[in-house]
């Protein structure tokens, strides 16, 4: 009877390790996974890609299908409803650590969706990152092929969207200048002008520039505004190309490093820069250095102080406050400093920022969540009288949410959103309905996170 009861529990023991072994392939193979989950991340290390991928294409083939079709469904359904921008997912998001409930809504977006196959850095996949702005009773969509939308921002409370072209002169530059476009990286509203960043290449190489527009719903007639001049030889990911709204009549544009060894330290140099740039007179000031990428970017009026998000290299993304309390140019590290190491597995970087001169990050992810942009809620606004920072992911498809303290050098809270399989490229927040507005770029869709 004894050794009845012993062979039951050995049978169920091995039962259970059998189970969490087959959930945890599962969620390798899946693609639908949290990157930021550290089992998922335990065993990716210990078990062999050729395995995963084994299993995935024989014990995991039905499921592994079903997954693929249920996504792929939603990519049908959303070419064959055109500019509608219908709803299509309603559900309830609860937050990981304080368990918190936000209401999502997502609507259809009639662009080019991410390709996973072609990985994070395939030069296509730069054409399909698209970004909005709020413009006052409507909202501005760009792909990253340059195409432009808008709708009327209270559609968000109905079915449909009913979104509407609107013509363009992008293509005209691209062929008046011979250039190649390699993709838009941001589109930012300030005093009825529209601004986007776009890529670009030429016989000289790749390069970023700024264009500007009246903001006309007709058609929007992009003038150049500013060239860095800066030009790199191979395809990368490192281009920055945020903006934000500053002081003095100016604006803030982002520049990364493109992969140039050196450029970010180097003064005489956009590369790995945050600068501003006077409306009138287009006068630069290099406002930081020292970035690698920087993919979020917030200027706060009340606080006088700049905050930006940039993605390190494998490890070490960053969220950097600027407070501009001297007369000299704050240097954030990159190229020296680092919480990240090299992809090709060396670690040639100084983990401390502070004791090479250089200031230390006011949070810093290992392993990286592919940062990008993120939103500030002030005490006046949000449920607690508390100050937020709304932090968008990439690679970990999530909103991070941040409390931070009054003199904004503490993070005091921080809480997590988890979207899956929804890379998110952009967020704006609607102060009128509360809500925050987010670019899912997998589908992709527009979806809308209400606030409580």
């Amino acid at each position: 009877m004894i050794d009845l009861i012993k062979k039951k529990k050995f049978l169920i023991i091995i039962l259970l390790i059998f189970f969490l072994i087959f959930s945890g392939l599962w969620n390798i193979i899946s693609g639908g996974y949290d990157k930021q989950n550290k089992v998922i991340l335990f065993l990716k290390d210990i078990i062999p890609s050729k395995i995963s991928r084994k299993i995935r294409d024989t014990v995991f083939i039905i499921p592994d299908l079903k997954e693929r079709n249920k996504f792929l469904s939603n990519v049908v359904e959303k070419y064959d409803q055109g500019l509608n921008g219908e709803l299509f997912n309603k559900k309830i998001i609860l937050t990981e650590k304080n368990k918190k409930k936000y209401s999502l809504s997502e609507f259809f977006l009639p662009f080019q969706r991410f390709d996973g196959r072609l990985g994070w850095a395939g030069e296509k996949n730069s054409r399909k990152a698209h970004h909005l702005s709020i413009v006052g009773e409507n909202v501005i969509v760009i792909s990253g092929n340059g195409e432009t939308i808008y709708f009327k921002k209270n559609n968000i409370l109905k079915n449909k969207l009913n979104q509407k072209k609107i013509k363009n002169n992008i293509k005209n530059i691209l062929r008046k200048n011979k250039f190649e476009l390699i993709g838009i990286r941001d589109l930012f509203l300030d005093d009825r002008e529209i601004y986007i960043s776009l890529i670009f290449r030429n016989s000289k190489g790749f390069s970023i520039n700024v264009y500007k527009a009246n903001v006309n719903f007709e058609k929007l007639n992009f003038e150049l505004f500013f060239e860095t001049n800066e030009y790199w030889d191979v395809y990368n990911v490192f281009s920055g190309g945020r903006f934000s709204k500053y002081k003095d009549n100016k604006i803030l544009f982002s520049v990364g490093f493109s992969k140039i060894k050196g450029a970010a330290q180097d003064k005489n140099s956009f590369l790995g820069k945050i600068i501003s740039i006077d409306k009138m007179t287009r006068e630069t000031n290099i406002i930081s250095m020292g970035h690698r990428n920087p993919q979020g970017l917030i200027y706060i009026k009340e606080e006088d102080i700049i905050i930006n998000t940039e993605h390190g290299p494998k490890g070490g993304d960053e969220i950097n406050i600027n407070f501009q309390k001297t007369n000299q140019t704050p240097n954030y590290g990159w190229d020296i400093s680092s919480y990240g190491a090299a992809y090709h597995g060396t670690d040639p970087y100084k983990k401390s920022h502070e004791a090479h001169g250089f200031i230390e990050p006011l949070r810093y992810y290992v392993p990286a969540i592919g940062i990008s942009q993120l939103i500030y809620i002030p005490n006046e606004i949000s449920s607690d009288g508390e100050k937020y920072l709304y932090v968008s992911s990439l690679r970990a498809t999530s909103i991070y949410k941040i409390k931070i303290n009054e003199k904004f050098n503490k993070i005091i809270d921080e809480d997590r959103m988890y979207f899956s399989q929804r890379r998110i490229r952009d967020i704006q927040y609607d102060i009128e309905n509360n809500v925050i507005l987010i670019i899912f770029e997998l589908i992709p869709s527009l979806g809308v996170l209400k606030l409580n």
